[in-house]
């Protein structure tokens, strides 16, 4: 929900440029600011004629990375599928002019639906929920299917070797990581468990999935898709920040973690009761339906390498838990709840493992036919 503005920007400055570059937006306007997209603030414009927008701006100050925060590269994408089968929000200009609002924005439309936080879509019918699931997979097999030289996206990154640079990048960010020391105890973080053999593994050619380049997400979920308000479809995708071309099964894989976590255990971070083996939820289809429903639209079968794709975000996913652990340490981020989730680090290292372990055993069967 939007609520009062915590960053505060030049409205009167912002006016002028809609005036002269947006007329579908009627000034004077209001602004509230949403409480999600924290990582780029984000604003409900309310026009004169009480329509609803959108804006995404660049953070103010000294960024710490280079390359997050591109509110260009979210324009770019967003435009790009406009005229595609893929739903996202409408979008109408981007700004890179700093003089207007103290950094790069761009504007879209307002998407008037439900963003579900829970994945077993809780308060529905169990007719929805299957429904729901359904054009979750159907949507995002979709935008898989597009060919990004055909819609402007050639140059939007690499073709080839997304894993191969995902693989580079987590094993410096664990190998910094590691080292950081608490600045109380002077305890280091340490290394993810099994560390050197994940790296080993998953930098194995011959385990390696088929090489593929196609415009991702990069965090696709349940809670980055609008619902229609009343209707058990996706009208728009939101928070294209980790956006790039790259492997389908980095998606498929982040989409399908409940199943893949819960099927281990409901007490750690992403589990889902209602996604357990012995959990029976209406509505709720299993995770072979969802690659099922995936291959239908795709074009492709994705079974037989999620295995390794399976593997490979849960080791994402530990490096990931390390660094809260490592911000912690240092208590750039010193809550009681970043102090939890760094603690997921070894847990999400020991099912990574057994899931590496299933891998192997996967690419020996196929080996051996």
């Amino acid at each position: 929900m939007a609520g009062p503005v915590r960053q505060p920007i030049d409205t009167a400055s912002l006016e002028k440029y809609i005036d002269t570059n947006v007329p579908e937006i009627k000034t004077p306007i209001s602004l509230k600011q949403f409480g999600f997209g924290q990582s780029n603030p984000t604003y409900q414009i309310t026009d004169s004629k009480q329509g609803k927008y959108v804006m995404r701006k660049k953070p103010p100050g000294k960024l710490v990375s280079k390359t997050a925060h591109k509110v260009e590269r979210e324009y770019r994408i967003l435009n790009a599928l406009q005229n595609t089968d893929v739903p996202v929000p409408k979008v109408y200009c981007l700004c890179e002019d700093d003089s207007v609002v103290g950094t790069p924005f761009y504007i879209m439309e307002f998407l008037d639906g439900r963003i579900i936080t829970e994945p077993h879509f809780p308060d529905v019918s169990p007719q929805e929920r299957t429904e729901m699931w359904h054009d979750a997979i159907r949507t995002l097999a979709k935008m898989h299917r597009l060919n990004p030289k055909e819609i402007g996206l050639e140059t939007y990154g690499k073709p080839t070797g997304f894993y191969d640079r995902q693989i580079r990048t987590f094993t410096g960010l664990g190998e910094a990581q590691s080292k950081v020391k608490d600045i109380e105890s002077g305890k280091e973080v340490g290394k993810v468990p099994r560390m050197d053999e994940l790296v080993q593994f998953f930098g194995d050619k011959k385990c390696q999935p088929k090489d593929r380049g196609v415009p991702i997400h990069g965090d696709y979920k349940i809670d980055n898709l609008v619902y229609h308000k009343t209707e058990p479809r996706v009208i728009g995708i939101l928070d294209w920040e980790m956006s790039t071309i790259g492997h389908p099964l980095s998606d498929l894989s982040n989409l399908i973690v409940p199943w893949t976590i819960t099927a281990f255990s409901t007490e750690r971070r992403n589990s889902h009761l209602a996604f357990a083996p012995s959990q029976t939820t209406p509505g709720l289809p299993s995770r072979d339906q969802c690659i099922a429903w995936y291959r239908e639209v795709a074009g492709w079968d994705p079974a037989p390498e999620l295995p390794w794709s399976t593997a490979f975000a849960m080791w994402r996913d530990s490096i990931i838990f390390q660094g809260i652990a490592s911000r912690y340490a240092v208590r750039q981020a010193s809550s009681l709840e970043a102090k939890k989730v760094g603690e997921e680090m070894v847990p999400a290292a020991e099912i990574c493992w057994e899931l590496v372990r299933r891998a192997k055993e996967s690419v020996n069967v196929k080996a051996n036919l």
